[in-house]
């Protein structure tokens, strides 16, 4: 029997953690996905948004980040339209809301940020079918999952 692999919505906060960190949570899940045991997805906005972060803050590692990227086998999603983020905004702080709006469009099972705080109220629960957690949540909830006899 196949199990489905999760579909893990990263935002570009655990991105470029998992990226910068040799050993964290966060690189850790994009272990997983560059193994294909989950299925990493992404928007274009969180792509350009931690590409024009790396440029700016971490310049050093800009090829090392868009090498890892062709690595990593990421689903990206198309940004989410106007009226999606409209009503993504009525349940979360607005700048958080295309982020959102994408991972429900994406239909994946878990969106992984570091940036949890408006993303943890009922109403964002109720809007969204999927689980918000941080890299190091996200692992524990994996590793329950797996069998006892591994």
């Amino acid at each position: 029997m196949e199990v489905r692999r999760w579909k893990v919505f990263l935002d570009t906060s655990a991105l470029i953690a998992g990226v910068v960190s040799t050993s964290g949570a966060a690189r850790e899940v994009l272990r997983l996905g560059e193994a294909r045991v989950i299925d990493l997805v992404v928007s274009r906005q969180v792509l350009t948004e931690g590409d024009r972060n790396i440029a700016t803050k971490l310049p050093t590692v800009l090829g090392d980040y868009r090498l890892l990227l062709e690595h990593l086998g990421l689903q990206i999603v198309e940004d989410p339209s106007a009226q999606e983020v409209r009503e993504a905004a009525r349940v979360i702080h607005h700048k958080d809301a295309p982020i959102l709006a994408a991972a429900r469009q994406a239909g994946v099972d878990y969106l992984v940020t570091w940036n949890t705080r408006h993303f943890r109220t009922a109403p964002v629960r109720a809007f969204g079918p999927f689980a918000v957690m941080t890299p190091g949540e996200f692992l524990r909830a994996f590793r329950r999952r797996l069998p006892l006899d591994l």
